[in-house]
């Protein structure tokens, strides 16, 4: 017997609509955002389940306490649309959704957790690093609002920044002093924060061989580990370019002509451009790597590629965009395989 259930969840309440394999909606019920509450209810329903629920800022710790109850759980990514809106007209739309198999895009998620520490440290670096960085565009606006040049990073430093205070009205600089003081903070904290999730991605030994392949680093190997968790999700190479970002789509319009009766393909030039859905840290991630490996490393196979690209008349942004495929490329293999890089493979 098959139950398919919709999952509308909200802070306080999740709406869930459950039916049957013909459509037909066997009950709606509103229950508290618990994980208690939303086992104990899945509990109650008989049947092999399948859930679907929206991908939000819970969905990654639902799919982590409900999938031993389910048969199947699906995490939607939704899409806006006109009409009338309620969370009981979400919940029914998924459960129908989930029965039809009219998915569209969906969520991959991490449901055994494994990943779930390092994942937060992850987050928690990135919420710290835009905030040291929104700190020191404020601490150089109040100068650059004063008429003081303060170009570079000497504004950023405790020694060099007391200097640059004298030039400053008295009126401001209690201000500065304060956020000098909150920019300390906050570049300790970062440190400590980058400390934690380099340490908690050592904990998995296929960060050891990753932290060897081109233009990768502790850092961009911790970011790494909890957005792919797995390689084996991607067959080929190419599915795993469209999810960083990098793989290359075409349009084109009237394609066909006819001639002597037949319809023949046309000879029509087509438009190129990457996939625009992707995750947009992967691609981060890899560019940095190619950027990395262009910029500052040593001659090295991969940086020959570039200079032979830009010799042959290729823009530099794409000699760059394809330094940073073969580095994704280079990755997913090493991963699969668990072997460390190996230049002349």
């Amino acid at each position: 017997m098959e139950r398919y259930m919709g999952c509308d969840v909200h802070a306080r309440s999740c709406t869930l609509s459950v039916r049957s394999a013909t459509g037909k909606r066997l009950r709606r019920e509103v229950v508290e955002t618990s994980g208690e509450a939303l086992v104990a209810y899945l509990q109650r329903i008989t049947g092999n389940l399948h859930l679907c629920i929206e991908e939000s800022e819970w969905s990654q710790w639902l799919a982590e306490i409900l999938t031993p109850y389910v048969a199947e759980l699906v995490v939607w990514q939704p899409e806006w649309k006109p009409g009338s809106k309620s969370d009981a007209i979400d919940a029914d739309e998924l459960s129908e959704r989930i029965r039809t198999g009219d998915l569209g895009r969906v969520v991959f998620k991490d449901r055994r957790g494994q990943f779930t520490a390092l994942r937060e440290l992850v987050r928690a670096y990135a919420m710290i690093t835009r905030d040291v960085v929104r700190t020191k565009n404020r601490l150089k606006s109040f100068y650059r609002g004063r008429g003081v040049r303060c170009g570079g990073e000497a504004v950023y430093h405790p020694e060099k920044r007391a200097e640059l205070v004298a030039e400053l009205p008295p009126a401001t600089r209690r201000a500065v002093a304060l956020l000098g003081r909150e920019l300390e903070g906050l570049e300790g904290l970062k440190e400590e924060a980058e400390a934690a999730m380099v340490r908690e991605s050592h904990r998995y030994p296929i960060s050891r061989i990753l932290e060897t392949a081109p233009g990768l680093g502790t850092v961009r190997v911790a970011q790494l580990l909890p957005i792919v968790v797995t390689p084996h999700r991607f067959r080929t190479k190419r599915q795993f370019w469209s999810y960083c970002g990098f793989g290359i789509v075409t349009r084109s319009s009237s394609d066909w002509v006819l001639y002597d009766g037949r319809w023949l393909k046309a000879p029509v030039v087509q438009t190129r451009g990457l996939s625009a859905e992707y995750n947009r840290k992967l691609k981060t991630i890899f560019k940095g790597a190619a950027t990395t490996m262009i910029a500052h490393a040593r001659p090295n196979p991969l940086r020959e590629d570039y200079d032979r690209l830009l010799a042959n008349g290729t823009k530099p942004n794409l000699a760059k965009l394809t330094i940073a495929r073969k580095i994704a490329a280079i990755v997913l293999a090493m991963w699969k395989r668990e072997e460390r890089y190996q230049p002349g493979k």
